[in-house]
């Protein structure tokens, strides 16, 4: 079965991602596309500039969360080498995960019991910084569940292989630049297969491989189960 369909199965049984509404009417939807305008006329290697502009398009909707981003076709990974593209490379563009842009220090809960996977300091400019992968089971299938942009506070505590219970706070959203240098928010992300990785997982894609890579990630709001996106 298609992971997409058994984690729908079970989608009353998943805990908040974030202690946090994700349906309150303090939270938006963001585009981080090149239809933004926002977005295109800013200097987004500047990570205090980019954070600037996150709060402007929070404020103009009177909000304090922004939402988002999966298989969202997306102009801000420009501001980084580490999605390329050389010479004769499609860039890549095309999130695979789920944005929640709020506040740094946001406790990150565990949707379900969990087993801490792998961690990683993913710390080149514009990666992931630190990060935890949680391996989880669901009538008898295993897939995972990755955590990006993370502070380091409460990562040093974590070990490989720790048990986590549903809704236990085992991170938090990270201040940049530990976050990999990015505005805070966490980065959320469903694998199917973890392909020998360990700490580290595409989070971004190539828009032509989108199939491929939207059955290996299925949409994160299946389990987070945000109205907005």
């Amino acid at each position: 079965m298609p992971l997409a369909s058994l984690l729908r199965q079970h989608q009353t049984e998943f805990g908040p991602v974030l202690p946090v509404d994700l349906n309150g009417s303090d939270v938006v939807r963001l585009d981080l596309t090149d239809n933004n305008p926002m977005i295109c006329h800013a200097d987004l290697r500047d990570t205090a500039a980019f954070e600037t502009v996150v709060n402007a398009m929070l404020a103009e909707k009177n909000a304090r969360i922004g939402v988002g981003g999966y298989l969202e076709n997306r102009v801000i990974y420009r501001r980084s080498q580490h999605f390329g593209p050389g010479a004769q490379e499609e860039a890549r563009s095309l999130h695979l995960g789920v944005d929640v842009w709020m506040a740094a220090g946001t406790p990150v809960l565990a949707p379900l019991a969990a087993r801490v996977h792998s961690l990683a300091d993913n710390a080149t400019y514009g990666d992931y910084g630190i990060t935890v992968i949680l391996q989880h089971e669901l009538d008898g299938t295993t897939f995972y569940s990755l955590y990006g942009h993370l502070s380091r506070l409460e990562w040093t505590a974590l070990r490989v292989g720790q048990e986590l219970v549903k809704g236990q706070a085992f991170a938090s959203v990270g201040p940049y630049p530990e976050n990999g240098d990015w505005p805070p928010h966490l980065h959320f992300q469903l694998i199917a297969d973890m392909q020998g990785r360990v700490g580290d997982f595409p989070g971004v894609a190539r828009p032509s491989e989108r199939e491929a890579w939207a059955s290996l990630c299925p949409d994160p709001n299946i389990v987070l189960q945000c109205q907005l996106i």
